[in-house]
């Protein structure tokens, strides 16, 4: 048994037919069918029911299959690792990012990290913080750009900048024609329009207004920073906005600074097991 045959396995599964596969493989029809035949007899089942027309995956058969692919996928990834190992800036690169940043930050990151990276093949991943770490320490992503800290002894976190918040008002709220700066105190009593659980924003906002004796509105809770963004143009609210998601130029929203802004500090974070720690001072230092 051999890679070859696994790779035969599979690919005879995928087109349903052994003249199919041989032209995929680039061998002869008889010389896959022998080298398949020969692998049923090691392993002592039958893997395909044949026909004249077609082959059907038997049912142990499906769970051999999904083994070898498993096996070829080991593979790849053990050479992508050595390939990695010899040069941390080449290969695949999976970095995720929640939502309230990926949104905001990716356009701008992106481009620069290709154009400085060439030989990077950078995937971009946007979930909640905890899909994100547990992605992180099962090695599905590479690194991810998350809300510090981050308490976990088996990752690093690199501080990346500082993101404060603002008060985002309906344009002609009232609160904007006494001040053009506030203090966080100022908004003691008041209700803020929030964002749904899961997101670590929420829960940064949230430690605000315990902090400050400030109200979550408790009729609505948003999806996502741009259904808040509508709220707040419609005049159904105010809410805390990162300073990373203001747009320019926006009509029917007024962002009003802190004296003292709340803030949250964003950083690069991957395993302290990485091979690629050349490459995460690399992307720290172009954020």
């Amino acid at each position: 048994m051999n890679l070859r045959d696994l790779k035969y396995l599979i690919i005879a599964a995928e087109t349903g037919n052994f003249t199919q596969a041989a032209e995929r493989c680039h061998v002869s029809q008889p010389a896959l069918s022998t080298q398949i035949k020969k692998l049923e007899e090691i392993l002592g089942v039958q893997i395909f029911e044949r026909s004249n027309k077609n082959v059907i995956v038997t049912e142990i058969g499906k769970e051999i299959i999904n083994s070898a692919r498993k096996i070829l996928f080991e593979m790849a990834s053990m050479k992508e690792m050595a390939k990695i190992a010899q040069n941390p800036f080449t290969g695949f690169f999976k970095l995720g990012a929640f939502p309230t940043l990926a949104n905001y930050v990716f356009p701008k990151i992106a481009a620069k990290i290709t154009e400085k990276l060439p030989q990077l093949k950078l995937f971009l991943i946007e979930e909640k913080t905890d899909i994100l770490l547990e992605q992180l320490k099962s090695g599905a992503i590479d690194a991810a750009l998350l809300a510090l800290p981050v308490e976990d002894d088996a990752l690093i976190s690199k501080k990346l900048f500082v993101d404060e918040f603002l008060l985002a008002v309906p344009k002609n709220y009232p609160i904007i024609m006494q001040q053009k700066f506030l203090n966080i105190e100022d908004l003691e009593g008041m209700s803020l329009l929030l964002l749904d659980e899961g997101h670590c924003l929420r829960n940064q906002a949230l430690e605000v207004c315990f902090l400050n004796k400030i109200k979550e509105e408790p009729d609505f809770r948003a999806t996502s920073l741009e259904t808040l963004r509508i709220m707040i143009k419609s005049g159904l609210g105010i809410t805390l906005m990162p300073k990373i998601a203001i747009q320019p130029n926006e009509k029917d929203i007024k962002y009003i600074p802190f004296k003292n802004p709340p803030s949250r500090t964003i950083g690069l974070v991957y395993r302290k097991t990485s091979a690629r720690g050349k490459l995460m001072e690399a992307l720290a230092k172009l954020f």
